[in-house]
């Protein structure tokens, strides 16, 4: 397949400013994470980094992280993702998932496992640009909201906002690319990747084509990504608290790292159960001209919609969303900010004391 296209540059919000620290200065440890659980003292999770907390600086490391952690993971899956789409658009050929990778192995051979690949690369890069870079920002901006009596009381609450708010910016940059890879996934004869199949997807049903699968996509991905931002953070917490016997602050990078892809992974799988049916509704829409919803749920039934091509999609989500929180958690790690979950979320007036102090 001939590209030219290069990845997305990161999507830096520029308005998310702050002063720059001074040099040698200490740093809290992350985002949303100032104060341990159950303690009154900031001093107990700062360290010194090399970036300040909440500065320009800041929210471009966390986009850097969320454009590869997601870019990466969802290209590595591509034969994976190309069977689920075309086990939800025919079922009859595409039985089951043993069978679904022997049918498109003898009729597109091995490069048919890999169709889609670049706008798979491209769109996933520019949403997990802004879906980890704007969720950080979301974060901290609805705890302040909230007020330092009420951010740790609150915190489930502020987790699930700044997630869905983060994902509203996030499918907006995915769309084009969405619907380009599921119509190359799914109809072998329309193109052979990006740089005919956009072209051509563009002169049959328009620019605003491109974006008839924003809403199902809306769907799908802000209730996928309020479980994915706030059952990780859940469930590191739970681990720290019940089966790592000492507080995070004192565990190992690599132990942290390795927390953050258990609970990635077990959150990837109630995203998954929880997204399916608007995942079926985006796949059909963007394989045939003029599909509505509607359609979608007369072809499909009501049981379709909600387990065709599930066990396939948990396995494939599983693995995905633990291997993006390591690889998010592993930049932060590398670029000297601890890695996300499992402490309270700070307001501006714990930044205002730790200040201080």
């Amino acid at each position: 397949m001939a590209i030219s296209e290069e990845p997305p540059s990161s999507p830096f919000p520029t308005i998310l400013s702050s002063s720059p620290s001074p040099v040698g200065s200490v740093e809290p440890a992350s985002g949303m994470e100032a104060l341990p659980r159950g303690s009154d003292s900031v001093e107990a999770t700062r360290e010194t980094g090399k970036i300040e907390m909440y500065s320009p600086l800041y929210y471009a490391a966390c986009t850097f992280g969320g454009l590869a952690s997601c870019g990466l993971t969802h290209m590595t899956i591509t034969p994976l993702d190309v069977v689920k789409c075309n086990m939800q658009i025919d079922p009859e050929k595409f039985k089951s998932i043993s069978s679904g990778f022997g049918v498109l192995l003898q009729e597109q051979g091995f490069r048919g496992f890999f169709k889609g690949w670049v706008p798979t690369l491209l769109g996933y890069s520019a949403q997990g640009a802004c879906k980890f870079g704007f969720y950080e920002f979301f974060k901290k901006f609805y705890a302040d909201l909230t007020g330092p009596k009420h951010a740790s009381k609150y915190k489930t609450l502020i987790y699930l906002a700044g997630a869905a708010s983060a994902e509203v910016i996030a499918d907006i940059a995915l769309c084009p690319m969405e619907a380009v890879k599921v119509r190359v996934q799914t109809q072998p004869r329309f193109a052979r990747g990006l740089t005919d199949g956009l072209p051509k997807f563009v002169k049959s049903e328009g620019v605003l084509g491109l974006y008839k699968g924003l809403l199902p996509l809306w769907g799908r991905q802000i209730p996928y990504t309020m479980m994915k931002f706030a059952s990780f953070e859940t469930i590191v917490e739970m681990i720290y608290k019940h089966v790592v016997p000492k507080p995070k602050e004192q565990c190992s990078k690599p132990l942290q790292l390795a927390v953050s892809f258990a609970g990635g992974y077990v959150a990837g799988v109630f995203c998954a159960v929880i997204s399916h049916p608007a995942d079926n509704l985006v796949s059909f829409l963007n394989n045939a001209k003029g599909a509505t919803v509607t359609d979608a749920v007369r072809q499909l039934g009501l049981w379709g919609l909600f387990t065709r091509g599930l066990p396939l999609r948990i396995v494939m989500i599983g693995t995905l969303t633990g291997a993006q929180w390591g690889i998010y958690d592993a930049f932060k790690v590398l670029v000297g900010l601890q890695t996300t979950g499992g402490l309270i979320p700070p307001t501006t007036s714990n930044q205002a004391h730790a200040k201080q102090s």
